[in-house]
């Protein structure tokens, strides 16, 4: 009889029905996946086989499928969004306190931070990161140990200064200073002068001011001397020339830089009068010239820090996540672990726009965004639904009709049973 053909019909269609409108339901679901019923027909065999003529017991349903096809990117306002393009998915911890807690796997990206100040989802399953080596993004990262990654860095440590560049051009037509002997109190004995703000190892920032005295002119070379002070009390200003002897700045008849060759003055140490350690910094002149030009300062800077507060957080393309502070500096907080499967499609459905590994996905293959098959991450942005709307709405039509066209087929065996019946 075509009745339970006809139902197999039915069936089939009634579930591409509900799997089209599941995926319409979920349009606007960040990282969704749409879905499509996959149908195999179905054939009574004995066991000598099918039938040459057998027409058929009707169709069932073979499997759900789920295609993890590219979503677009949308970009957002929270740097805390973020969005793979390419292959790869996040990897999460079900339960942040717990390290024994299920792993799962979403392309979802909306996270923000907890009470804790853990980074989770809108779930509160934590994202997980490769822990840092050191404190710098060159000191790489423990792709064998996964953290969940914490924000509460109130305070970014300070840095003392070790090198100051300081890249100048003193005029090489400069008289000889009035005043002959020097002293940083009297303007008459040097030509000029610059300052820079550096740092000890509590972030306390002290003046560092050097002196430049232009040599009596000469040829083939000129010299110039440097002297450097710490200037914190403008009236009593504290020398840390090593030995007490200034530097000396050679220049030859181009107006380049030939003494000292490495361009490099080590400073002598600074005792700071604190708790803090002393200041032990090299200045670096390399580039500075005396061309027949007025003086300038054309590089001034140094690699120490004050203490700062949480400022905000940054993502870059690898998934490095940095902690932003208000002296200017960043921590590397972790790097995001990403996930990958042979076969995404083996993968057991969890819900909430999450997945987990089953035997048909294969084992997970960690990784980092932009590293081997692994995408990208962009910050700021999430990969939205992959649903094509219009496709989905003909695709409703088609399961629509398909549906009748079954029906259609039980009533006209109905029809033919009656008219049996009357017989």
């Amino acid at each position: 009889m075509s009745f339970s053909t006809a139902l197999s019909g039915l069936n089939a269609a009634a579930n591409n029905l509900a799997v089209t409108g599941n995926n319409i339901a979920n349009a606007n679901t960040t990282g969704f996946k749409q879905s499509r019923s996959e149908f195999v027909d179905v054939y009574a065999s004995s066991l000598v086989g099918i039938s040459k003529t057998q027409p058929g017991s009707g169709v069932r349903v073979a499997e759900v499928a789920q295609l993890f096809k590219q979503g677009n990117r949308e970009s957002t306002e929270n740097s805390l969004d973020m969005a793979i393009g390419g292959e790869g998915f996040f990897t999460l911890r079900k339960d942040p306190a717990d390290v024994n807690s299920p792993t799962i796997y979403t392309r979802a990206g909306a996270f923000k931070v907890n009470k804790d100040g853990v980074v989770v989802n809108s779930e509160g399953q934590a994202l997980l990161a490769y822990a840092p080596n050191g404190t710098s993004e060159a000191d790489g990262f423990s792709q064998g140990i996964l953290k969940t990654v914490s924000l509460n860095a109130a305070t970014g440590l300070p840095v003392a200064t070790t090198a100051v560049d300081l890249g100048v051009n003193l005029n090489a037509d400069s008289d000889v200073p009035v005043t002959a002997t020097f002293n940083p109190l009297d303007s008459s004995s040097y030509t000029n002068q610059t300052s820079v703000s550096i740092y000890d190892s509590l972030g306390t920032s002290h003046k560092l001011t050097t002196y430049f005295v232009a040599g009596p002119q000469s040829s083939p070379t000129r010299n110039w001397t440097a002297y450097h002070y710490i200037t914190d009390n403008a009236a009593a200003p504290v020398s840390v020339d090593t030995g007490g002897v200034p530097a000396t700045l050679t220049f030859d008849s181009a107006g380049k830089m030939t003494t000292p060759a490495n361009g490099q003055v080590t400073l002598a140490p600074y005792v700071t009068g604190s708790s803090a350690a002393d200041i032990n910094a090299t200045v670096n002149y390399s580039g500075s010239t005396s061309v027949a030009s007025a003086f300038s300062v054309d590089t001034l800077k140094q690699d120490g820090l004050a203490a700062g507060q949480l400022s905000g957080i940054s993502i870059d393309t690898s998934g490095v996540i940095f902690a932003k502070f208000s002296n200017g500096g960043s921590t590397p907080l972790g790097q995001v672990a990403l996930t990958r499967f042979a076969n995404p499609q083996g993968l057991a459905k969890l819900g909430d726009t999450s997945w987990a590994q089953s035997i048909n996905s294969g084992a997970p293959i960690p990784g980092t965004a932009g590293a081997g098959n692994f995408g990208s991450i962009q910050s700021g942005a999430l990969e939205q639904s992959n649903v094509d709307l219009s496709a989905q709405l003909v695709n409703l039509i088609i399961a629509q009709q398909t549906y009748q066209a079954n029906s259609q087929t039980i009533s006209t065996e109905n029809n033919i049973m009656q008219t049996l019946l009357n017989l």
